[in-house]
């Protein structure tokens, strides 16, 4: 089993930026892709960002040019990069992980409210 360990939310205004880190129990590098999903209240869960073991990201549309996603094998933390926040983003923000033969990894959540 693998545990991740979400930190870096807070409350931030309007245009600020957070760095969100996602801290895994296993060597990150293991996992064929990792990614941050969100949920607003009464939404559903959606994924951000994803990052392939080889490198490839992918993006909402919602944030494409303001978020990134990366990765530090050597610490085992993948992070979410979030810039030019808008109060839409207010969410709890999940890490999650695919390890092979193993089920999908989820973190417990960290908290980003963006104030107008």
């Amino acid at each position: 089993q693998v545990r991740l360990v979400e930190s870096g939310g807070g409350l931030v205004q309007a245009g600020g930026s957070l760095r969100l880190s996602c801290a895994a129990s296993r060597n990150i590098f293991l996992a064929s892709a990792t990614a941050w999903h969100r949920q607003a209240p009464g939404k559903q869960r959606e994924l951000v960002a994803a990052i392939t073991r080889g490198g490839v990201t992918d993006y909402a549309d919602s944030v494409k040019g303001r978020f990134t996603i990366s990765r530090d094998n050597a610490k085992s933390t993948v992070y979410l990069q979030m810039n030019s926040l808008k109060p839409e983003d207010t969410a709890v923000y999940y890490c999650a992980a695919d390890f092979p033969l193993l089920p999908r990894a989820w973190g417990q959540g960290t908290e980003v409210t963006v104030s107008s």
